[in-house]
This record gives structure tokens, C-alpha cells and sequence, in this order.
């Protein structure tokens, strides 16, 4: 089992989330976050004021799912949230050791 966790821009969500559904992916967990990377932010004007924003609003998802899965999974968020410009997010990919349905005691595989 793996768990794949995408920084993504957040417009790009809808695009993403049909993208995983495509591929199989029965749930995801999407979590607004804030943060930048390379671009270190971006200056804004207010009422005649310039202000720099540091933290840009971005979208995390998180999925877990199964081994064989992982290139599929990996590849529909990457072409799907993709726009070629400075931002568009970063994919982390990880182990998972365990895995359990609260609800049922599940364990593992059966529990994704």
C-alpha cells in the first residue's frame, strides 16, 4: 500500500478528482492549505497599497491506495493538474505499513 499526497493549485481540483475517478480511485481527502515554493509569492495591489503575499492558498490531496495502482494514480494527477506554469504543485509518494477500517477492523488492503 502506498499513499500518494499531491500540492496542487486549487482550480485544478475538479480537474484532478475526475481524473482519479477515472483511474479507479474510490476516495480521496482534500485539505485547503497555504504555503509557495519557487515563486516565493507575489506582490498584490489594495486600495492603492502594494503588499507582498507570501503564503499562496494551494490544495492537498491525499490517497491511499493500492501498489499496482501507484503509476496510474501518480500519472492522471500529474497530466490533469498540469498547466505548465510555475506552481502547479509537487506529488509525494510513500509507504504505508498498516492500515485499519475503524469502523469494521478491516486491516490493510481490505481496508482501502
Amino acid at each position: 500500500m502506498q499513499m500518494v499526497m499531491a500540492i496542487i493549485k486549487p482550480f485544478k481540483l475538479d480537474d484532478v478528482r475526475e481524473a482519479l475517478a477515472e483511474v479507479g480511485v474510490q476516495g480521496i481527502t482534500v485539505t485547503e492549505v497555504r504555503g509557495f515554493g519557487r515563486q516565493k509569492g507575489h506582490t498584490e495591489l489594495y486600495r492603492g497599497a502594494e503588499y507582498v503575499v507570501d503564503f499562496l492558498p494551494k490544495i492537498k490531496l491525499e490517497v491511499a491506495i493500492a501498489d499496482e495502482q501507484v503509476e496510474r494514480v501518480v500519472e492522471a494527477i500529474s497530466q490533469s493538474a498540469n498547466t505548465g506554469k510555475i506552481g502547479d504543485g509537487k506529488i509525494f509518494v510513500w509507504q504505508l505499513d498498516r492500515v485499519v477500517r475503524i469502523r469494521t477492523g478491516e486491516l490493510d488492503a481490505d481496508a482501502l
